[in-house]
């Protein structure tokens, strides 16, 4: 699937946006936080450079939220119908959003690069036999394997603030 390009946005509409280039990483995380957050068995997000996400409609409203990293979230929403769009992780900083897969108009074809926090899934939920799986969260020597060079030396150019 090509993202580059792909537009989504909220529930009501009111928040539109477009992903200028494709993601760094697709990302399937199990933890209960994110079970919470999104109401379902996880949460599915797009990891992109912030100056990559074009906002075409209203601004999201952020809210803050507490992580099990201790460093919390901003989690980004619609204020009329409260659909969380994006997610900014304070551990990263503000050069990275976590956009919410399912936000995209066109969602088929969407297949995670990895999925984390596996120890917490719902029983139910079976990983794709060959699928990077990690019970909780990669680690650094992990990152090139999975993301590939080049989305690795993106995701560094990210961290470096």
């Amino acid at each position: 699937m090509t993202f580059a390009g792909a537009e989504g946005g909220c529930d009501c509409g009111k928040i539109r946006y477009r992903l200028e280039a494709e993601p760094i990483v697709l990302k399937c995380c199990h933890c209960h936080a994110c079970q919470r957050q999104s109401g379902s068995a996880f949460a599915l997000n797009l990891v992109i450079e912030t100056a990559n996400v074009a906002l075409l409609g209203e601004a999201p409203e952020v809210v803050e939220m507490a992580t099990l990293s201790g460093h919390g979230q901003a989690n980004a929403r619609c204020p009329h119908c409260r659909v969380s769009v994006w997610s900014t992780f304070h551990q990263a900083g503000d050069k990275a959003r976590f956009v919410r897969a399912g936000t995209l108009d066109e969602t088929r074809g969407l297949v995670p690069d990895l999925h984390i926090f596996t120890k917490a899934k719902q029983d139910w939920v079976v990983i794709p036999e060959g699928a990077e799986a990690f019970e909780a969260f990669y680690r650094g020597k992990d990152v090139v394997r999975v993301f590939g060079a080049e989305n690795a030396a993106r995701w560094k150019a990210v961290l470096e603030r």
